[in-house]
């Protein structure tokens, strides 16, 4: 039975691939700070004699040296997201998600690690020329959370190479899912929507909804994610999405009933996000499986996640954001 370490694993995807794992028969050390993980998003796990859980930073080297002698695959998930704060607090971006990722893979370099396995952001992408986006598309972050994830992405593929570790980087594209994130600074749609729903608040809807995502089951990710276990992929950079795009305006339709209100459309954020996931569909047997319907449905199921969110309206909104308009317009 080989060990598995799972960085962020108390997190809204980490919790969830750690299941999947266990599941598959895999021993699972889990790390986290909690910084934006839950104990209760790995509190059915927390008995399973295969899983271990440790909290601590990945930016702290005292853990390492014992803690990865007996591991032989690392993914890779932990860091600080949301776009407000790190723009907000650039520095704590770069040392969670740069540092803390460089910190990581130095002490692999005398260990038997034989795959790590990344969880990289569309957002690297930017604003992009093409859609679908494929992955030789031009890299263009265009706020500190996507600079930081992608200067990550390069850092584990530096040393991976440096240290004959084979590398996989999958770019994900707007995951959602139950234990998707609520905590923290004004963020994720899906977060925003459904805390306004249980409220009984209007919608707050950016610009005139018909911006499009490329919205990816978490389900789906996780699979792509336990794909990449086979040896024969490695050092390959894939897109995960769902292979569509839906509109806000759709999600607010399959959502239903509450009334709507709209809110500027933000500087810096793309019309459309909209993953080419050719290459993943050739190289591996992985494809997408949930529709966007019956993604919405799987979550409406678990909407109580969602009733210590915090409940968003326009004014709010608009002075969480104001460093967003300040700096990206």
């Amino acid at each position: 039975m080989n060990t598995i370490l799972v960085t962020g694993c108390a997190g809204f995807i980490g919790s969830h691939l750690s299941e999947k794992l266990l599941e598959q028969g895999f021993r699972v050390l889990g790390l986290d700070n909690l910084s934006n993980g839950k104990l209760t998003n790995i509190a059915s796990i927390m008995k399973n004699k295969n899983f271990k859980f440790l909290k601590c930073d990945i930016n702290d080297n005292k853990i390492f040296d014992e803690l990865l002698n007996d591991v032989e695959v690392i993914y890779h998930l932990a860091a600080l997201a949301d776009i407000v704060p790190s723009i907000q607090n650039p520095e704590l971006y770069f040392n969670s998600n740069v540092n803390g990722t460089f910190n990581l893979l130095k002490n692999c370099k005398k260990k038997n690690i034989k795959k790590i396995i990344y969880a990289a952001s569309s957002s690297c992408y930017g604003i992009p020329k093409k859609y679908p986006t494929s992955e030789k598309s031009s890299i263009l972050p265009q706020y500190p959370y996507a600079l930081t994830k992608r200067l990550a992405e390069q850092i584990i593929f530096h040393f991976g190479n440096l240290y004959n570790i084979s590398v996989v980087s999958l770019r994900l594209f707007n995951v959602y899912g139950p234990r998707a994130r609520t905590s923290g600074t004004y963020g994720a749609v899906f977060g925003v929507f459904l805390a306004q729903k249980l409220a009984k608040k209007p919608f707050t809807v950016v610009g005139d909804g018909n911006q499009t995502r490329d919205f990816t089951f978490v389900d789906d990710v996780v699979n792509a994610f336990i794909e990449m276990l086979d040896e024969e992929i490695k050092d390959e950079i894939f897109n995960v999405g769902s292979g569509k795009t839906n509109s806000i305006n759709t999600l607010i339709k399959l959502l239903g009933d509450n009334p709507v209100v709209y809110i500027p459309k933000r500087p810096g954020e793309p019309d459309c996000t909209f993953a080419d996931i050719s290459k993943i569909l050739k190289k591996t047997s992985w494809k997408p499986k949930v529709s966007f319907e019956d993604g919405v449905k799987k979550l409406m199921e678990s909407i109580d996640d969602f009733k210590d969110a915090p409940v968003w309206d326009p004014l709010s909104i608009e002075n969480q954001t104001k460093d967003w308009f300040k700096y990206l317009s």
